[in-house]
């Protein structure tokens, strides 16, 4: 499981006064206003930053760190990813799961049939959809609906994602 989980990134600056654009990659954006400290990943490794305060724009969050006051301060972040450490990451609800967490998950169905590894998330309006690669032709996504009918056990800890294969999703 990851020690860090991604909350967004850096995409330009916002004033002179040290302020940031950030595109927020969280389901609730609002929990920025919850945070006190961020990292970024830099090409050197993490740099942890203090968030002064935040604000909202349209679909992005105007964050102000602590003790960078100046655009100069802050351009040296643009184009970074924007991470919390886990203990600062949102709680999650009984069967909820960071994606960062099941990508790459072995995928195998409740007949013992190795499917695949989980790719990607699709987030759709209705339900998320799971991309996997599949383990006999790589080649070949195979696209799972993540609802309980199809998805019987996710085992991060274990590193499986057990499904049951409904007529029609291998066509």
């Amino acid at each position: 499981m990851l020690e860090y989980l991604k909350i967004g990134g850096i995409l330009s600056t916002h004033g002179l006064k040290g302020e940031v654009k950030v595109y927020p990659t969280t389901e609730d954006v609002r929990r920025y206003d919850d945070l006190d400290r961020v990292f970024v990943e830099m090409p050197g490794g993490r740099t942890e930053l203090h968030v002064e305060r935040v604000r909202y724009f349209r679909n992005l969050v105007i964050v102000k760190f602590r003790s960078l006051d100046r655009i100069e301060d802050v351009e040296c972040y643009l184009k970074h990813d924007l991470y919390v450490s886990r203990e600062d990451a949102i709680e999650l609800k009984e069967n909820e799961y960071f994606i960062g967490d099941v990508i790459g998950l072995k995928t195998v169905t409740d007949d013992g049939r190795v499917l695949g590894t989980l790719e990607d998330v699709m987030e759709t309006g209705a339900n998320n959809v799971y991309v996997i690669a599949s383990a006999e032709d790589p080649k070949k996504e195979i696209l799972l609906p993540a609802i309980p009918d199809v998805i019987l056990e996710i085992n991060p800890q274990e590193g499986y994602m057990k499904v049951h294969m409904l007529p029609g999703l291998e066509d």
